[in-house]
């Protein structure tokens, strides 16, 4: 029977050649992090990061704070901006809240029509729910959106419609089944992405037919604007989901070009109060959420003119539009509005003179 070779032991240049190699891998790997580091940094550093400090909200019960810790409420705001440093006060163009169910994996997106009559400040100050941004800026939007549906919004994403074209382009486009009115309004896409500025000189968004057609980033956001001739700012805000729920479902089956092109187009160009950590977080998970049901708030509505407010929508009424906002986004078939709702339901009652007002404009 072989004995067993007994193993010498290292010499000490073999012992140090050995830790050289070992520290070789070490600093190799850390390399390989701090690049990747470096990496992200330079692309999320791109980004905007605004902070809103303490944001208010109703006072809701704590039945109500337990069910909306199972999900994750953003505000996402579109403005007519040229640039980042108009940002702060333009005017929102578009107002969506967007709610991540944590626990079945599903977005779900509700616009919030821009001429929706509600309290913009909470000082007695009824306008169109785009005031809140052009007078306060994200903040003052958010704390909006907290106070007239019973929210609790923290943190916010804005965007202008630059950065929609881009990325839209940076994916490929987006497939519309568009109408034939909408064809009829789209002939000139350029005359709805202003093509007199710096944003789309030598962008051409070529003539738009009815069926079934994949839009490029100038022709989607004329898609996403068109204001007469193809219904009303419902139809607008309806449009917009679209497009928006396009995206999000191209990028998720995007590739690692694609998505270094779409990062590349739209972090410069993009306002947040999330925090470096919580943008990387909701990038990598996006693949594991589906995107549900849209909708359009509010769900029952009438239009007329009041004065300085101009042509409103309003909500008939503000608490049973809240209800329904609840069993939309949370699933919740029993919600009780807050004081805060209630008062501000009767208060535009007694402005308009509306009710509830059954409608099926929705």
């Amino acid at each position: 029977m072989a004995k067993d070779k007994v193993k010498k032991p290292l010499t000490k240049k073999q012992r140090r050649r050995r830790r050289r190699r070992v520290l070789l891998v070490i600093e190799f790997i850390a390399l390989i992090i701090l690049s990747l580091l470096v990496y992200m940094y330079s692309k999320f550093g791109k980004i905007d990061f605004n902070d809103l400090g303490d944001v208010k909200k109703n006072n809701l019960d704590e039945k109500t704070q337990e069910l909306l810790r199972g999900y994750t409420t953003i505000a996402l705001f579109g403005v007519d901006s040229r640039d980042m440093d108009t940002y702060k006060n333009a005017q929102s163009d578009s107002i969506i809240v967007c709610v991540i169910d944590n626990k079945n994996k599903e977005i779900r997106l509700m616009s919030v029509f821009r001429d929706t009559f509600m309290d913009v400040d909470g000082e007695g100050t009824y306008r169109k729910c785009n005031y809140a941004y052009a007078r306060g800026g994200p903040k003052q939007s958010v704390e909006m959106l907290n106070r007239n549906l019973d929210l609790d919004i923290q943190e916010y994403v804005t965007v202008n419609w630059k950065a929609v074209a881009d990325a839209i382009d940076a994916i490929g486009g987006v497939e519309v089944d568009v109408t034939e009115a909408e064809a009829a309004a789209l002939v000139d896409p350029e005359y709805f992405v202003q093509k007199n500025t710096e944003d789309f000189v030598g962008r051409k968004g070529g003539r738009v037919r009815a069926g079934h057609q994949t839009l490029n980033g100038v022709q989607a956001v004329a898609y996403c604007r068109i204001r007469h001739g193809a219904g009303d700012d419902y139809a607008r805000a309806e449009r917009q989901r679209i497009v928006l729920s396009q995206m999000i479902s191209k990028a998720k089956g995007a590739g690692v070009g694609k998505l270094n092109k779409l990062i590349d187009a739209i972090f410069p160009e993009v306002s947040t109060s999330l925090s470096m950590s919580q943008v990387i977080g909701l990038a990598t998970n996006v693949a594991d959420y589906k995107i549900g049901e849209t909708a359009g708030f509010p769900f029952e509505k009438q239009s007329t003119k009041l004065g300085v407010a101009g042509s409103v929508v309003v909500p008939c009424t503000m608490r049973s539009n809240v209800i329904e906002a609840y069993k939309f986004l949370y699933k919740k078939e029993d919600y009780e509005p807050s004081e805060t709702v209630d008062l501000i339901s009767r208060k535009i009652v007694n402005k308009t003179g509306f009710t509830e007002i059954k409608s099926n404009s929705n």
